[in-house]
């Protein structure tokens, strides 16, 4: 296994084979092999936010189940913080937090106040400690309005961060995310995406986040590994996961008066009416300059803002590519 600092996370190699018996016939049943994780080899430095993206079924939740002791791989290593998950799995629960937004770690007829105070006998942490931790997250989750409100009376947003907090109770080296804000409406997804990202910073917490939403890839992390089939098919960071799969920007601009038509190659209209164009320009065939010396000579510019396609875009482009490129590997 690479070797690098001890509180990141290592992968080499890993592979997760489930059996599944079908039955055929009144009598006879049959053995298949399913390959879950397919060889996954990562290095994830301490301190580092990472998005580990994919469509359903891709092993996303697999690997997490690994990392975190819940399974043992078929083959290959792993190491989180120096620890072999499935090996030191009571050692590792101290220095790791676990979000999973289908299940929740509070309990469900009591007030958050009181799973807290439950996991710091279970953390065995220190009383004064604890108390100066509880108070800190307190604040800064803004959780004082219901603290004392049992679990089930809470709303999914202030749920969501009631499970953060309590999963940074007792000073995790890693933090786990699983869809951590599905189901969230806008502002709640976003001041949970700003915790999350505030904590990366100043403590150095190391975040390993799995998400459908391109926002929480946006928001949360820097750098992006996405897989299909079980295999990484990308390893890189999110800006340069845009400018390689999809060349594209998106020019919204408002006009003083009626424009003329703006006619060059690579340059769709996706909306107009009579004072705005939305523009999709691909520039691998024209430059952002030249749409803009034409948008200058439509008419009078009121307003232009230039915008990055949406990142669902971006990453189905790479679950679209051939199965040639997909067996390669990963692209970066």
């Amino acid at each position: 296994m690479p070797t690098s600092d001890a509180s990141g996370v290592e992968l080499d190699n890993l592979r997760k084979v489930f059996s599944v018996h079908q039955r055929q016939g009144f009598m006879r049943r049959l053995q298949r092999e399913i390959i879950a994780v397919d060889g996954i080899s990562l290095s994830i430095p301490a301190g580092q936010a990472v998005a580990f993206i994919g469509p359903n079924g891709a092993g996303k939740s697999t690997t997490i189940k690994m990392l975190t002791g819940i399974l043992v791989p078929t083959t290959g290593q792993a190491q989180v913080v120096g620890l072999t998950p499935w090996l030191e799995r009571s050692t590792l629960a101290h220095h790791i937090g676990a979000v999973f937004g289908q299940r929740s770690q509070l309990w469900y007829h009591l007030p958050p106040r009181d799973t807290f105070e439950l996991l710091a006998h279970i953390y065995n942490l220190d009383k004064a400690v604890y108390r100066a931790r509880r108070d800190m997250l307190i604040e800064r989750f803004a959780m004082g309005s219901f603290l004392d409100t049992p679990v089930r009376k809470l709303s999914l947003g202030q749920r969501m961060r009631a499970e953060v907090a309590a999963s940074l109770l007792h000073r995790p080296k890693v933090l786990f995310l699983d869809e951590p804000t599905i189901g969230l409406d806008v502002i709640a997804r976003q001041e949970l995406r700003d915790l999350i990202r505030e904590w990366n910073r100043e403590e150095g917490l190391t975040v390993f986040l799995t998400s459908h939403d391109a926002g929480d890839v946006e928001r949360v992390a820097k750098r992006v590994v996405v897989i299909n089939g079980g295999r990484v098919v990308f390893d890189d960071k999110v800006s340069t996961m845009r400018r390689q799969y999809l060349g594209t920007k998106i020019l919204n601009v408002k006009f003083a008066e009626t424009p003329a038509p703006i006619d060059l190659p690579g340059v769709a209209v996706l909306k107009t009416n009579e004072y705005a164009l939305k523009l999709q320009v691909n520039t691998h065939v024209t430059t952002i300059e030249t749409v803009m010396n034409a948008v200058l000579h439509a008419g009078s510019v009121a307003d232009i803002a230039i915008e990055d396609p949406p990142l669902e875009e971006v990453i189905a482009h790479i679950y679209n590519r051939d199965s040639t490129s997909i067996s390669e590997g990963p692209s970066a």
